[in-house]
């Protein structure tokens, strides 16, 4: 059967406090097991437009402590966060405050960076991938040892921490699990070295949402995705729970019509797009069917979806969690 299943639910963009506070909550009370953020900082704009990223309202290290203050059992986390965008040391420090005052409720993300015109809208230089992979695994090495309460003896080519002991340690008696999540070979290939939970993403490395992203991320290409996660892990493949975003979801007992005018938008034939894994198009019991069978294929057990999707998506979480 594989691993049991779990859903997350992202949010981007709250229009009020008591909004943000109602969706985690309403979150928890549906039985997701995640309450997820993303890491971005930019308003409308220029920038955005080129990103063509949704807008986040929220920073997420503020947020993800309120959504832990106004909730008593669902996990929290940021999908994912950048680590260019923190220093390591402060954001160990960030991240091991919210573990410690949520009580261990903690489960953190970490990527490389993929938004060119945000890094150049907040004046960053935006290394070359091989360099910021290198420099998030070093600032996800520095994070396991701060979880653990260690004395810091950590110098790297990028992340420096010596000769003080990490405050607080984890309430949880590994740490928080990690996520690394990505869509190309060398970050899913440090995924698999590093993570406990590796996120299936579009390969963005044009720096943009856009249709190369999306035909990056077709069954064929995915199949050759965990590939890469398998040469990163070794061994300790089989302990790796592997989540996957569905971006295009919908509950409907129309999905026939509704998978054609997808495929048709994003230049798939129908047959493909039937299959694409990012996709979850039909009725309850259809996509209940749908995520066992790709978790047999694949080892897919954990799904995210948009906020937007909470309700509508909430037979499927009630049905299949656990399971």
């Amino acid at each position: 059967m594989g691993k049991k299943f779990r859903f997350g639910l992202q949010y981007f963009s709250p229009e009020s406090p008591a909004e943000w506070r109602e969706t985690a909550q309403k979150a928890e009370d549906a039985g997701y097991s995640t309450f997820f953020l993303a890491d971005h900082y930019i308003g409308p704009g220029e920038a955005l437009e080129a990103a063509n990223h949704p807008i986040q309202t929220v920073a997420a290290i503020p947020a993800m402590m309120a959504a832990a203050d106004a909730t008593s059992s669902i996990m929290i986390g940021c999908k994912v966060i950048c680590v260019d965008y923190h220093h390591p040391t402060v954001l160990a420090k960030e991240l091991a405050t919210i573990d410690f005052l949520s009580e261990g409720r903690l489960e953190v993300g970490f990527g490389a960076g993929w938004v060119a015109s945000e890094y150049e809208a907040m004046g960053l230089n935006m290394d070359k991938a091989s360099i910021r992979i290198r420099r998030m695994a070093e600032t996800v090495e520095l994070c396991k040892e701060f979880f653990r309460g260690a004395d810091l003896n950590h110098e790297g080519d990028y992340v420096y921490a010596k000769n003080f002991s990490a405050v607080p340690v984890s309430p949880q008696e590994n740490g928080p699990k990690i996520m690394i999540g990505g869509g190309a070979q060398k970050i899913l290939t440090t995924a698999g070295n590093l993570a406990d939970i590796v996120s299936l993403n579009f390969n963005n490395s044009d720096g943009k949402i856009g249709s190369v992203g999306i035909g990056s991320s077709t069954a064929e290409k995915t199949r050759e995705k965990i590939g890469w996660i398998k040469d990163g892990a070794g061994s300790r493949f089989d302990q790796i729970e592997l989540e996957l975003p569905a971006y295009f979801t919908t509950v409907t007992n129309e999905a026939a019509s509704v998978r054609e005018g997808m495929a048709a938008n994003f230049g798939f034939s129908v047959e493909d797009f039937s299959e694409y894994p990012h996709a979850l198009i039909g009725s309850v019991s259809e996509i209940c069917e749908t995520l066992e069978r790709r978790r047999e294929e694949y080892g897919i057990s954990y799904i995210s979806v948009n906020q937007r999707h909470l309700e509508e998506f909430a037979p499927v979480v009630a049905a299949l969690s656990g399971n």
